[in-house]
């Protein structure tokens, strides 16, 4: 059984469903609070570029009942000045306030990444077992990207527009204090739909996250394996599939979008009948002589203003609830704990045998080990054989605490793994399995990553030792060649070499080797299998093998079934026993799949 199928640690990326304020007030104690200088400086340009319309509105009125009417062209001209000055104003503020807001936007958003990277790389391999790599992704870049947008767009429309609004109204209420009630008497006839909007927003907007996750989830798998799309001829098939996805992810993309359209709809409605009754009235009166063309015209430039920065406030509760919905889904992710956790006094590693007392563990009901018991000599070769499911990685995973135990005791030189510190455990074990994890750098990179203060002579020394030379010195760079994606430069006897050149380089005491030469074919094989025997010498080694014939020089030999122990010896011992082993190397010998 694959050891990501062994444990867990969460349900899938649940949302916490905490109100907004709260999680809202969160980000700004964690995340935020540190720039309260820079906010403070951009409030000010807002207040300056928010007040700059106001301004503009205001002067419109003597210009039409003092200047215009006088003929006072001296006059216009200065009016003229002090409008382009003012909207000078505005453009310097709304320069430099944008880009603080921009910049404190970026800088809340990459620590979150790192945050959340830094969260998850603590997490148990259950939890990347519940969650695909494309969902979470989606969290680390989606989820932050779309904050990004609460704090540049929102902040700022709340800060500048609140400004506009609070001078253009009072602007409106200096001209005529009843024209005003009589354009905005429609405003609060929008508060219980406006309320409505919002919950319909976080909800579908939640909804487009998730549907986003899945294509993520989607496309890494389409990428990951392209080469058996292709073998098989899956193209229309991964097409039509990622097709249905798209399809669902823009049903909701475009019923978030929908709600975040309606809030301004609503204000132009209440726009246009404010706009109606105030030209009726207004317009009445100045036909009799009771008002101003300039104080109309004042009034009516300020009206005309004044929808825009509400339209703008009216979508903030929305774009609000919009990041609200993406940051619960990253506050669910900081809130998983991992179970597999440091002892609070961990003791050193020490050299010793390695033994399984009386193990048990099972996966969701269904028992893995059952009992299982067993010593690997230190500084001796043991190998594990047996069926697929009879237990084999569980070992790993037991012993390097990936998982831990349900009963039983796992220990290293007498001590319990669970008593050691994860770090001391971790350095003392290497790891060479059947997919080699190389990452998109140089193979010298990819070889240090088993201990990251190696010289480049040591590099090159366990490059050496584990035949990577042998290939590497013919490449244009050599060591300093990229490997791709994944190593998908090298072949797959290159990626196993590179592998073991990285466990030389760690020079761990214990080694566990996962079947490294199963998919090797006859020389790749045959140069893996020397540097594993040199990587082997000195060190107690586990090794998992489906070929006999590659474990039988081993010390001791164990086969397991169904997570018990069957039989354990040396191959002449095994062999001489004619037990389940034998069937084994009968089975093979004669080219079939052997079974217990």
């Amino acid at each position: 059984m694959p050891l990501s199928q062994l444990s867990h640690s969460s349900d899938p990326l649940p949302e916490s469903g905490v109100p907004a304020r709260w999680l809202l007030m969160r980000l700004w104690r964690e995340h935020v609070r540190g720039y309260w200088a820079k906010l403070l400086l951009a409030g000010v340009l807002m207040t300056i570029e928010g007040a700059a319309l106001g301004g503009v509105a205001y002067l419109v009125r003597p210009l039409f009942d003092d200047l215009f009417a006088a003929g006072d062209v001296g006059g216009v001209a200065w009016v003229a000045v002090a409008m382009a000055l003012v909207f000078i104003l505005k453009a310097i503020a709304g320069f430099w306030q944008r880009l603080i807001m921009v910049t404190i936007g970026l800088e809340v958003t990459t620590a979150l990444q790192k945050r959340l990277v830094t969260h998850l790389l603590s997490l148990d391999m259950g939890y990347f077992r519940d969650n695909s790599p494309g969902a979470l992704i989606e969290r680390v870049r989606g989820d932050t990207l779309a904050l990004q947008g609460l704090a540049s767009n929102v902040v700022m429309s709340l800060g500048r527009d609140t400004i506009t609004f609070l001078s253009l109204l009072a602007v409106m209420f200096f001209n005529d204090w009843f024209w005003t009630l009589l354009a905005l008497v429609g405003l609060p006839l929008l508060v219980l739909p406006i309320v409505a909007l919002q919950r319909f927003i976080r909800r579908t907007t939640t909804a487009s996250r998730e549907a986003a996750a899945r294509l993520s989830t989607q496309l890494d798998e389409i990428f990951h394996g392209i080469q058996s799309v292709k073998l098989n001829r899956l193209e229309p098939h991964e097409t039509a599939r990622f097709g249905q996805e798209v399809a669902g992810f823009l049903r909701h993309a475009i019923r978030s979008q929908r709600g975040l359209a309606a809030n301004p709809a609503m204000i132009d409605v209440v726009a246009a009948l404010g706009f109606a009754a105030v030209l009726y009235h207004g317009g009445s009166q100045i036909a009799t002589g009771g008002k101003t063309v300039g104080e109309f015209m004042s009034f009516f430039t300020a009206l005309a203003l004044i929808f825009d920065p509400l339209r703008r406030l009216s979508a903030v509760a929305g774009q609000v609830q919009a990041g609200v919905a993406s940051l619960d889904r990253l506050y669910a992710v900081l809130e998983a704990k991992p179970t597999i956790l440091p002892p609070a006094r961990p003791q050193p590693v020490t050299p010793g045998d390695i033994r399984f007392e009386d193990v048990r563990f099972g996966y969701g009901g269904t028992p893995v080990l059952q009992g299982l018991s067993f010593t690997a000599e230190a500084g001796r070769t043991t190998a594990i054989v047996g069926p697929s499911g009879a237990g084999k990685t569980t070992v790993f995973g037991l012993l390097t605490r990936l998982i831990d135990a349900e009963a039983g005791h796992v220990s290293i030189g007498g001590v319990p793994v669970t008593a050691l510190s994860l770090e001391g455990l971790r350095d003392a074990i290497a790891v060479v399995g059947q997919e080699t994890a190389l990452f998109d750098t140089t193979i010298a990179e990819n070889i240090r990553l088993g201990r990251l203060d190696a010289t480049p002579d040591e590099v090159r020394a366990a490059a050496e030792a584990a035949s990577v030379t042998e290939f590497a010195d013919a490449l244009p760079l050599g060591l300093e060649t990229g490997v791709g994606p994944r190593g998908s430069a090298l072949s797959g006897g290159q990626r196993q070499r590179v592998a073991i050149a990285r466990a030389m380089l760690k020079a761990a005491p214990i080694l566990l080797l996962d079947e490294p030469t199963s998919a090797l074919d006859a020389r790749s094989e045959q140069l893996v299998q020397a540097a594993l025997e040199r990587l082997s010498e000195g060190r107690t080694t586990l090794v998992i093998a489906h070929r006999l014939s590659t474990i039988r020089d081993a010390d001791r030999i164990l086969v397991l079934d169904r997570g018990r122990l069957l039989e354990a010896g040396s191959h002449a011992e095994l062999m001489a026993a004619d037990g389940a082993y034998a069937r084994l190397e009968a089975l093979q010998s004669a080219g079939l799949t052997p079974q217990l």
